[in-house]
């Protein structure tokens, strides 16, 4: 997965939200700025995958809600990213 894919399931895992609302907190919280097409195709890979899904909404932004499955493998990725940087720290 990318880094990008990594990054909407870190946000969702904080709450439902729709596109500019992951794009705002990606960038609040990692310091990158998704584009729309970076962003959009990561959510279409997430969802294909079923680590995400679409959220009933009352007005015509599409939320996003990361599923059971997502957080398993976010959960499973940060574990691996967080050894990549404790060795790299260490070295």
């Amino acid at each position: 997965m990318s880094d990008a894919s990594l990054l909407v399931l870190s946000s969702l895992a904080g709450g439902d939200k729709h596109g500019y609302a992951m794009m705002e907190d990606i960038e609040r919280f990692s310091g990158a700025r998704l584009g729309p097409g970076t962003l959009y195709g990561a959510i279409t890979r997430l969802e294909e995958r079923g680590w995400i899904r679409p959220v009933k909404s009352n007005d015509r932004r599409r939320p996003y809600a990361i599923t059971g499955a997502g957080h398993a493998y976010l959960r499973d990725q940060l574990v691996k990213l967080d050894r990549v940087v404790r060795a790299g720290l260490r070295r």
